[in-house]
């Protein structure tokens, strides 16, 4: 996992990323048994969104990134809400180097918007010892800017290629894609039964929230532009008054969750 892709990007994470709804919270908390301790594992956990979403829904949370900014944000957003019986411990580790303490296992794994940075199938194998019996392991998230769904995303997306390129960018680097489905992938891995929900969700976003939401990316984090920072939020800024007079911009998504279990028959 690739998270030193995102430095610099923390402040604009934190605020402008989109948080996990609740009803995608309550998909993820319905997968797994009720009961005590309930053990969640979060696999990138960046600022803690997932984290967040389902506090008082776990009794023994893990959180993982490689990134110490990121952890930090988390940390300073979590624990003041953290519940009083539960137990929370930020670990700053890549999914591939984690090792959980001696006889932990997840009843659920997370995964969120950092599949696709991921050893895809040697991660899920390595799970497989790592997650309970009965446990399960969800890869989900929703799209990025990047995929332009209406005509204001395609715009914007329009200047970022004028300024850097055709290409998405991955931080310094071309951003690579994986083009099997995420399902497919899970059904090769031990968590081979695989379940998928669709939730809706419905946006509005200003200019400025905009702004933050690409700073937070690596394909328009901020060091990306060097000393032409500034035009380009001047040219992002031009361009959406083309598409609002309110400054509202309208957003239609939705998250797929993918639930991978082992095959019990």
């Amino acid at each position: 996992m690739i998270m030193s892709l995102f430095h610099g990007t923390v402040g604009f994470y934190r605020q402008y990323r989109p948080g996990i709804p609740a009803t995608v919270a309550d998909v993820l908390d319905a997968a797994v048994p009720t009961g005590e301790p309930r053990r969640l594992l979060d696999v990138g956990t960046g600022t803690g969104l997932v984290v967040e979403a389902l506090l008082g829904r776990f009794d023994d949370i893990i959180a993982i990134d490689n990134d110490p900014d990121m952890l930090a944000a988390a940390e300073d957003a979590l624990r003041p809400q953290l519940p009083a019986d539960a137990q929370l411990r930020l670990q700053e580790v890549t999914a591939e180097e984690f090792t959980p303490p001696a006889g932990w296992q997840a009843e659920l794994v997370t995964i969120c918007r950092a599949f696709h940075w991921l050893d895809q199938a040697a991660i899920l194998t390595q799970l497989d010892a790592q997650v309970s019996p009965d446990g399960a392991v969800a890869i989900f998230g929703d799209n990025s800017f990047w995929t332009a769904t209406s005509d204001w995303k395609a715009a914007i997306r329009a200047v970022i290629q004028d300024f850097l390129g055709e290409q998405r960018r991955a931080g310094e680097r071309t951003f690579q894609h994986h083009n099997r489905p995420y399902s497919e992938i899970m059904r090769e891995s031990p968590f081979s039964q695989v379940e998928e929900h669709t939730v809706p969700v419905n946006r509005t976003w200003t200019a400025d929230s905009i702004l933050g939401y690409l700073h937070s990316t690596s394909f328009a984090a901020p060091q990306l532009f060097g000393d032409r920072l500034g035009e380009f939020d001047s040219a992002v800024r031009a361009t959406l008054a083309r598409y609002s007079d309110t400054d509202t911009f309208a957003e239609d998504n939705e998250f797929l969750i993918r639930i991978g279990r082992r095959d019990r028959a």
